[in-house]
């Protein structure tokens, strides 16, 4: 027990003295009994006891089995235990949907508080080709359905005691404020979320409404005539439909992930024009070739035994990126390295057995380049005869710096750190 140690809080140490008198007495010599101590409070450091070991490889081995065969249940369990772990929810979702598994937004009425499950078809068609291998074990048949939980802002008595009150369906958004009896300002944030679309409301227009409520004298919300209100509706406004970065950008805003698209997808022009590589392209590359490559910064690690070496791991729309930065690198782009929501990255493949990461030799912050999310007036800074002269690197090497709204950059994830 005393060897079951994590992160050297183990108690080891507190037996050296008997330890070692112990095999003086037994007659061995003070310097042999002193080795093999030290051989012990070693292991002390990492290891743990056979029980324990059996313990975790059972739990190891039944996640394993859900994850190959179950994804849509795998995954709607991880996210009903958020916070936890080493994953956020846009990655436990994109990995769902890359395995065949439908996932459906939240809906006024269609959720619950949880993510659940919902009838679908088999999900083993929709793989994704990377995983066309796993055709035959896959044998999810429902979609994920995710809930109000992944909304930021809601309250969870709020929302179970609208669901408990929705019976067949509600009819109308002012039927959600009076029969649900959800808050204006929780209707307003279900409406960023987008979650009215059985209602016939895209965003915009739920918003619309849902602000009216605001506008709306009290004595509506009284018995005798709350059923007379229900019916009752502004003039009709026409509304410009949003741009689907705007969606893209308020998914984020509210659910921290997008089912619509993701970022990098709508600004992979400008992209392109300034070299940068997809992520699923990186393993046809050679061993030592020179990339660049960009996507949304998904997770910082600095283990304490990787001598100060930082993994980063990136994403676009096609797939995932593993980078290495050496100590000296992240000295001079330490800024980049940790504040960047899009970054990008210039450096070297290292393709060994199919295992791909790139070395960081130069770090870019491209997050400006999410304004055009929302329709700013960013432009690519290289014209395309800078491009060929300087491919990945000089002072036109990343995007133009510009004065606009850096709301789209904000809302997007920072990155979750490990150490």
């Amino acid at each position: 027990r005393a060897m079951a140690t994590f992160r050297r809080v183990g108690t080891i140490g507190q037996m050296k003295t008997k330890f070692i008198d112990g095999m003086i007495a037994n007659g061995y010599a003070p310097d042999f009994a002193e080795s093999c101590f030290r051989q012990i409070e070693g292991f002390g450091e990492y290891g743990f006891p056979e029980s324990h070991a059996a313990s975790f490889a059972l739990l190891v081995y039944a996640s394993s089995w859900i994850k190959c065969h179950y994804p849509d249940v795998f995954a709607a369990a991880l996210l009903n235990a958020q916070p936890m772990g080493f994953y956020a929810p846009g990655e436990i979702v994109r990995d769902a949907i890359e395995h065949g598994v439908e996932t459906r937004p939240p809906d006024i009425n269609r959720s619950v508080w949880d993510n659940t499950l919902e009838e679908a078809a088999p999900a083993a068609p929709r793989l994704h080709q990377r995983n066309a291998d796993m055709r035959g074990d896959i044998r999810s048949v429902r979609a994920l359905r995710l809930g109000f939980r992944q909304v930021d802002g809601l309250k969870e008595d709020e929302l179970r005691g609208a669901v408990a009150a929705r019976g067949k369906g509600f009819d109308s958004l002012r039927d959600v404020w009076l029969r649900g009896g959800l808050s204006p300002a929780s209707i307003e944030r279900l409406a960023q979320a987008d979650a009215f679309r059985s209602l016939g409301l895209d965003r915009r227009e739920a918003l619309w409404a849902a602000r009216a409520l605001n506008r709306v004298g009290g004595e509506e919300d009284l018995p005798l005539f709350g059923r007379a209100a229900m019916t009752a509706r502004e003039a009709d406004v026409h509304l410009p439909a949003l741009r689907l970065g705007e969606h893209v950008v308020e998914d984020y805003r509210s659910l921290r992930l997008s089912l619509k698209a993701h970022p990098a997808a709508l600004v992979r022009d400008e992209l392109t024009v300034l070299g940068v590589t997809e992520a699923d392209r990186l393993a046809a590359l050679k061993d030592g070739a020179r990339v660049r490559t960009a996507g949304l910064v998904l997770v910082r690690q600095r283990p304490d035994t990787a001598s100060g070496v930082i993994f980063m791991t990136l994403q676009d729309e096609t797939n995932i990126a593993n980078i290495i930065v050496w100590p000296a690198t992240f000295e001079r782009f330490r800024a980049e390295v940790l504040g960047a929501r899009l970054c990008a990255i210039d450096g070297k493949i290292q393709n060994e057995h199919g295992i791909v990461h790139v070395i960081a030799e130069r770090v870019h912050d491209f997050s400006p380049l999410l304004a055009r999310l929302a329709g700013g007036p960013l432009q690519a800074a290289l014209a395309p005869a800078d491009e060929v002269k300087h491919p990945h690197g000089g002072a036109g090497g990343h995007p133009r710096k510009v004065r606009h709204h850096l709301v789209p950059a904000e809302v997007m994830p920072k990155g979750r750190n490990f150490h």
